[in-house]
């Protein structure tokens, strides 16, 4: 399999390892992402995942070109809904995922980056949606999703001229959260970790689930289930943990429950 996981103390590390392609996808590493992807989320000792590319040239280089390129309609929208169904499944995952980009992140690449909740690049991070210039419009979610990060205008630009955006303007216009020197980005983004696992996963699980409704525009759905979650969260475990905790001014020991 072409997708390495390793856990620690509640953290996943999930490397996507095929460098000898710059971690391209083709169908067989799509295919492993999502079995990574769906055995993760009802894995309940994980409460974080960072997802990251092995070797030191990519993150993600995009769908692999050579697989796609004599495919017919139907074979492409078949590959294309594989993509959507992959970047769902980090989306959709109950447990935050922070990207590591530690290199180019183009086309699908970019795109898996996008359906993480947080992304953290390198210095050497570069980010593209090249598309257009292969005679195709990008496939898993790059539309929708960079246009709701960084607004209309600014994601109409990249993704009809496919520029590149290295790491210090990704920053500028909010495509990541910060920028670090490559040696030090999977250690800062085991720290962002730690600090995330340490909470009740339940109150996690329910946060990240209230601000996808609203990401999605779904305010008045994301206002009520929020009450509602709010006030399903009093008699359990974790709500009694927490604030006993904080009452007796040590650090509170969840369990999900």
């Amino acid at each position: 399999m072409a997708v390495d996981v390793e856990r620690q103390d509640g953290i996943a590390v999930v490397t996507m390892n095929r460098p000898e392609a710059m971690n391209a996808f083709n169908s067989d590493q799509l295919n492993a992402m999502l079995a990574t992807f769906r055995a993760l989320r009802v894995d309940r000792s994980v409460r974080c995942v960072v997802l990251t590319g092995a070797g030191e040239r990519a993150f993600a280089a995009g769908a692999d070109i050579k697989e796609m390129a004599e495919k017919s309609p139907a074979d492409g929208l078949a590959f294309g809904r594989l993509g959507h169904v992959v970047v769902n499944a980090i989306e959709g995952l109950p447990q935050p995922v922070i990207a590591a980009v530690n290199g180019f992140a183009f086309g699908g690449g970019s795109e898996v980056a996008l359906a993480c909740d947080i992304r953290l690049a390198s210095e050497k991070a570069v980010f593209a949606q090249p598309e257009v210039g292969l005679g195709i419009p990008p496939g898993w979610g790059a539309t929708q999703r960079l246009t709701r990060l960084v607004g209309p205008g600014l994601a109409a630009e990249l993704i009809l001229t496919g520029r590149r955006v290295k790491a210090d303007e990704a920053l500028r216009i909010g495509l990541v959260n910060a920028v670090y020197p490559a040696d030090r980005l999977l250690g800062e983004a085991a720290n962002l970790a730690r600090q995330i696992a340490a909470n009740s996963p339940r109150a996690v699980a329910g946060a990240k689930r209230l601000m996808q409704l609203a990401f999605n525009g779904q305010i008045v759905a994301g206002l009520e289930t929020e009450v509602r979650l709010f006030g399903e969260s009093f008699g359990t475990a974790d709500q009694r943990e927490g604030m006993r905790a904080f009452v007796e001014k040590r650090t509170p020991v969840f369990t999900g429950e």
